[in-house]
């Protein structure tokens, strides 16, 4: 069996037209050089190499075996890069937390994505509503989608959309009803409202200018593919996050009403404990989720 290290000094040499510019090259010694080709031409049995004092020449057989040479150490070369890749790739676990219409409408788009991008790490997800302590529950990741600014809780918070929350409904709905020119016209429509405390809406303009509207209780729910599905049944206005309401304004299910107003913003923040967003495996997942959503952001 031919010594590796054999090839790699036989290849430099010839690529450098002599041992004494591979000495120089590799910090080898020119009589290591010299000696380790001579001792592969004898285990080969064959003269690779016309040398004189003057001369640094290849034979004929050295020439053919120079190109099965270098192939060789081209295919070694490959062959350690898969390897150092695969061991600098990300691997492990990552368990994330999120809120239901946090995780359908951010998360689950870009999970499997993530999956094909990082084949070593394991995503665990646990979609709940109620607070989640992520030190004491052995969570790395929460995406939290939130109306005011998160408490200072000692985590890391990294921001990751800012959207405005629509009023739309069903083309059908407006047909049907009175037209909708100011904040105050809702007055005299109806509502699909997030909880039966919450019959006022609170708009606002790219002006500042703010007006507290009252619409016709229609319908309640705490959840948001319920009160979209409503929308679009045509059952009245209704205020939702843009992502919600992309893919049925998109479809025409949908129209803004006002669309120089909204009823506010909705961030959602990626938080994690200092010590796991160091970790490589929590780290891609983090600026994975940050290019996706950032992404959708612009």
């Amino acid at each position: 069996m031919l010594n590796l290290n054999d090839l790699v000094l036989f290849a430099a040499a010839v690529e450098h037209g002599g041992f004494a510019a591979a000495s120089r090259h590799l910090g080898v010694p020119k009589s290591t050089i010299s000696k380790r080709v001579a001792e592969l031409e004898e285990g080969l049995a064959a003269r690779l190499i016309h040398r004189t004092s003057r001369s640094f020449v290849l034979t004929e057989l050295g020439r053919d075996f120079y190109e099965h040479a270098r192939a060789a150490l081209i295919e070694t070369e490959a062959a350690e890069a898969v390897v150092r890749r695969r061991q600098a790739e990300p691997g492990g676990t990552v368990k994330i937390t999120a809120s239901v219409p946090t995780a359908q409408m951010h998360l689950a788009p870009h999970l499997p994505a993530l999956a094909r991008a990082y084949p070593r790490v394991q995503v665990q997800v646990v979609v709940t509503d109620r607070f989640v302590d992520l030190v004491q529950e052995g969570f790395d990741i929460a995406v939290r989608s939130h109306f005011a600014p998160l408490p200072d809780s000692g985590l890391v918070q990294r921001q990751l959309l800012v959207e405005p929350i629509l009023l739309v409904a069903a083309p059908a709905y407006l047909d049907q009803r009175e037209a909708l020119h100011l904040p105050a016209d809702l007055a005299s429509h109806d509502g699909l409202l997030t909880a039966a405390t919450a019959t006022h809406w609170q708009l606002s303009d790219a002006n500042g200018e703010t007006a507290q509207v009252t619409p016709l209780p229609r319908m309640v729910a705490n959840e948001s593919t319920v009160l979209v599905s409503a929308a679009i049944a045509g059952l009245g206005v209704v205020c939702l996050p843009e992502t919600i309401c992309r893919a049925p304004l998109a479809a025409g299910q949908l129209v803004r009403v006002l669309p120089e107003w909204s009823a506010g913003r909705v961030t959602t923040t990626l938080v994690m404990p200092h010590r796991r967003g160091q970790l490589p495996a929590v780290r891609a997942t983090v600026e994975f989720l940050a290019r996706c959503l950032g992404a959708a952001d612009t």
